[in-house]
């Protein structure tokens, strides 16, 4: 069977596999992006964005704003049993739900003149210094570089045997869209036992909640609404804007089986770029602008090495791999901490007291688990 070739193939059309087609795109490469959903789709996500990428977004050519995105210059974070902690954003951000922000990165890769495939891939074979990518429709596409960018899991990590995908993962995460009060400049998350709830609002004036909790705590409820009623509902904050808010989905979105264990930036020879590569707790509130620096990340080696500026293949795997773990390694170890450190329903409230009389200390935390604004 013949295959269709390409200089790059993306798995995945999420942020991190949108702006990689796009920058891409944008330098004349012959993209294609297999994603097996179709645009726009709600997806399980905080859709909270730091403004360290937006510079780069803007140099892509997308502009969040023009879509309604809402600016974002506050925090909040509250415990289980009620105590507050306000600042201000560093950097500030932006809210815009990946209903609306993935549909209009399609659009502009489209544009870009990215080839898009509705499809699943099933394999993805490296010999002879190249890629055979195959799907579930029988299709066959060569590339000289693959990039990973299929989420949290996938059956490709089976696939490829990725450690974390052997141990289960204890998280689920829910999503709903509401319609209620709340202020477009403020991001806030509110704990509750078992989990932590994110809170912003984003286009079109709709507020978006999303939590996660252990499924542990979760399980002893026959659904959703009573361990909101019996758990969530705790934290006040979080039962008044449940309370008087309309839902705008017919039902929440749910995902199981959430991994936060380390992932390699480098599966098979692949690229992982975005969730694929590694996740950051939601508790920390930065996992888009941790995909779009990923993509930015890999986009740039890869041009170098079609431009001959980076040599070799090897040379490519181990500078993208350096360069993510310079990037990320700190955030993730800094999220890994606070979330545990929240977790611990005793010593959350003893965090918050040490921070009111602390101050500085809320926006250096919030800077360690974000980046500087990437450079156009």
């Amino acid at each position: 069977m013949t295959s269709k070739r390409f200089e790059v193939i993306i798995i995945g059309g999420g942020l991190a596999g949108l702006t990689c087609a796009i920058h891409l795109g944008k330098y004349n490469f012959k993209v294609l992006l297999i994603e097996k959903n179709n645009y726009p789709k709600h997806k399980v996500c905080g859709e909270y964005i730091s403004n360290e990428v937006l510079p780069y977004l803007n140099q892509l050519g997308f502009d969040p704003f023009k879509f309604g995105a809402q600016r974002i210059t506050h925090f909040e974070l509250t415990t289980h049993n009620n105590k507050t902690i306000k600042a201000e954003l560093p950097l500030g951000g932006f809210g815009m739900s990946r209903y609306e922000m993935d549909f209009q990165l399609y659009q502009l890769a489209l544009r870009q003149g990215v080839c898009v495939e509705k499809d699943t891939v099933n394999d993805v074979v490296f010999e002879n210094d190249s890629f055979q990518v195959h799907t579930k429709s029988n299709q066959n596409f060569d590339a000289k570089v693959v990039i990973g960018a299929f989420g949290k899991r996938s059956n490709l990590d089976l696939k490829l045997q990725r450690s974390f995908i052997a141990q289960k993962s204890p998280y689920l995460g829910i999503k709903v869209h509401v319609s209620g009060n709340f202020p477009e400049n403020k991001v806030a998350l509110h704990n509750f036992k078992g989990g932590y709830c994110g809170v912003s609002k984003v286009e079109n004036g709709q507020i978006n909640l999303c939590y996660i909790t252990n499924y542990k705590a979760f399980k002893n409820y026959k659904d959703i609404d009573a361990f909101q009623n019996e758990i969530i509902f705790k934290n006040l904050a979080l039962k008044k804007i449940f309370l008087n808010s309309i839902p705008e989905f017919d039902n929440p979105l749910v995902i199981s089986q959430i991994s936060f264990l380390p992932k390699n930036p480098i599966e098979n020879h692949m690229i992982m770029c975005g969730d694929s590569a590694g996740m950051i707790h939601p508790l920390c509130g930065n996992g888009m602008a941790m995909a779009i620096r990923s993509a930015q990340l890999a986009s740039d080696l890869i041009i170098d090495y079609h431009h001959k500026k980076i040599n070799t293949r090897a040379e490519l795997e181990r500078q993208y791999a350096k360069t993510w773990n310079n990037t990320f390694r700190l955030r993730l170890k800094t999220g890994r901490v606070i979330a545990y450190l929240f977790s611990q329903d005793w010593l959350a409230p003893k965090l918050l007291v040490i921070l009111r009389y602390v101050p500085f200390l809320v926006p250096l935390i919030i800077r360690m688990t974000h980046g500087k604004p990437m450079k156009a």
